[in-house]
């Protein structure tokens, strides 16, 4: 029998309370505390019949943990993540792993010295789906992957906006939703090489930007664009397709294209086009609908960050695939404002 893995979250928000969700329904694993200095984190902890802390350095004197889940806000990622190493606990820290790649790269060479893994929160990659697509691009089954299309399009109402820091830089869908289409383009193209993005608040006029286009060049040699509002009434985004959060109504639409020398990849429906013999447009093209499961990527990531503690797998999502989610999103932003291409190192 595998050892029982104590976890405890930090921050008791919407995701927050997601990852003790998926906690509860995870065999081997145990809900060993909530931090959070908040009253209603408290009375949270205390519906559950679980300890509260309201601090870190309150957990970590109490003791009785194995690793700990940061869904904190994303200015504090980075001292929170510090904390934890410092204690020798290992964490997985929500996107971003930090609002900034120089204080990003601090907090993974922390880790790294202290041989304390960090583990970053997009858990998209734990999506049956997604490793499915990810098998099928590596076994061939497309070819060589030529170019992607991305359609994040969503509309946040009027309300969401009523919290001050949501209509501030830094909170537009480029750090909040593009960056989790960034991670699995990297996924399953490999780095990326170059970036080219246009941004535009037109519709609110909020100093943050609403509506992004990017294009990706690939080390590969590979391209994509990718096309994030969060101003536009559409069936075409993750959170509207894949079916992982049931607060969103889903639809049947695919929001990637991932083209290939010898087919395509439709997600998140996992349909696989071909053509039948000869690869000819004028030749028949047919779609094969390819199987999976969906069992919850949250619990499929806090059963890995479990075997992760134990020693017995590295980490499906490293701190350093974060952290190359967030390089690539900071060269959006100064492409964006620039309007030149940023080439990333």
């Amino acid at each position: 029998m595998t050892s029982a893995v104590s976890m405890a979250v930090a921050g008791a928000g919407l995701i927050g309370k997601r990852h003790v969700d998926a906690i509860r329904a995870c065999s081997g694993v145990g809900l060993a505390a909530i931090v959070d200095p908040s009253p209603v984190a408290r009375d949270f902890a205390a519906s559950l019949g679980v300890p509260w802390r309201p601090s870190l350095a309150a957990m970590i004197d109490k003791g009785g943990i194995d690793g700990v889940i940061l869904s904190t806000p994303n200015q504090a990622h980075v001292d929170n993540g510090l904390e934890c190493i410092a204690a020798r606990l290992p964490v997985l820290i929500e996107k971003p792993v930090a609002i900034d790649v120089a204080a990003g790269e601090t907090l993974i060479a922390a880790g790294e010295a202290a041989k304390v893994p960090v583990l970053a929160g997009h858990h998209r990659r734990h999506n049956q789906l997604i490793q499915r697509a990810k098998a099928e691009i590596d076994s061939g089954a497309i070819g060589n992957v030529v170019s992607v299309t991305g359609i994040t399009w969503f509309f946040k109402p009027d309300d969401y906006f009523d919290v001050e820091w949501r209509r501030r830089p830094g909170a537009g869908p480029v750090f909040l939703n593009l960056i989790h289409d960034i991670d699995l383009m990297h996924y399953f193209c490999g780095p990326v090489e170059a970036v080219h993005a246009m941004e535009s608040n037109v519709v609110r006029g909020n100093p943050v930007e609403e509506t992004a286009v990017i294009v990706l060049k690939f080390q590969s040699g590979a391209l994509a664009t990718i096309n994030v509002s969060d101003t536009i009434v559409a069936p075409w985004s993750w959170e509207l397709t894949a079916r992982e959060n049931p607060s969103f109504p889903p639809t049947t639409e695919p929001c990637y294209l991932i083209g290939g020398t010898h087919g395509s990849l439709e997600l998140p429906g996992l349909r696989l086009w071909r053509n039948r013999e000869k690869r000819s447009w004028l030749e028949p093209i047919d779609a094969t609908q390819l199987p999976f499961g969906f069992e919850d990527p949250l619990v499929r990531q806090v059963r890995q960050f479990a075997a992760v503690i134990r020693g017995e797998e590295a980490p499906l999502v490293s701190g350093h695939d974060g952290l190359q989610a967030l390089r690539v999103i900071e060269a959006v932003k100064q492409s964006a404002r620039t309007g030149t291409s940023v080439h990333l190192r």
